[in-house]
């Protein structure tokens, strides 16, 4: 009996602290204008999800995540119709924590443009990801090497190409 309340209890403090860690883990969004946003992890599990089978390095995986897209929109980045003129040389800079960065043109990430969907994964074969990958990774469906399948995500920025 006292082993069963103990697994209880121990399955309800690492629930608790899951759910600490992701409201703990954050994500800075910046417009060109320099207006930012932070994003938790909590948000970003509450948000429309979508899931991609790709290969990773040779191996197949289930990346569960949010449209990058959508991640924007919530931001206030505009997109879709509002995307375009002077905008089509807007391009998000992705930063991972280790310093390593990734641009994608913006019109590349919308959903009116695009035929692919690139996501911000915090999920991988249905676990968290690992510190190694996570919190966040964003997965590029189609890209041959996964070189812009940036790890340990910490912002986006939106920049201008001039």
């Amino acid at each position: 009996m006292k082993q069963a309340i103990s697994r209880t209890l121990f399955g309800l403090l690492g629930l608790l602290l899951l759910s600490l860690g992701l409201s703990a883990q954050t994500l800075l969004i910046m417009d060109t204008e320099g207006h930012s946003k932070t994003v938790t992890g909590a948000q970003l599990a509450k948000a429309q999800r979508v899931t991609v089978n790709v290969h990773d390095h040779d191996t197949s995986a289930n990346f569960e995540g949010v449209p990058l897209s959508a991640v924007l929109a919530s931001a206030g980045i505009a997109l879709g119709d509002k995307l375009r003129g002077p905008r089509l040389a807007e391009a998000l800079l992705a930063e991972a924590s280790d310093g390593y960065k990734v641009v994608f043109a913006l019109a590349e990430l919308d959903p009116a443009f695009a035929t692919r969907e690139i996501i911000l994964s915090d999920i991988r074969d249905g676990k968290p990801l690992d510190a190694k990958e996570g919190p966040f990774r964003i997965v590029v469906p189609g890209d041959k090497p996964p070189a812009r399948w940036i790890r340990q995500v910490t912002s986006l920025r939106i920049v201008i190409v001039k």
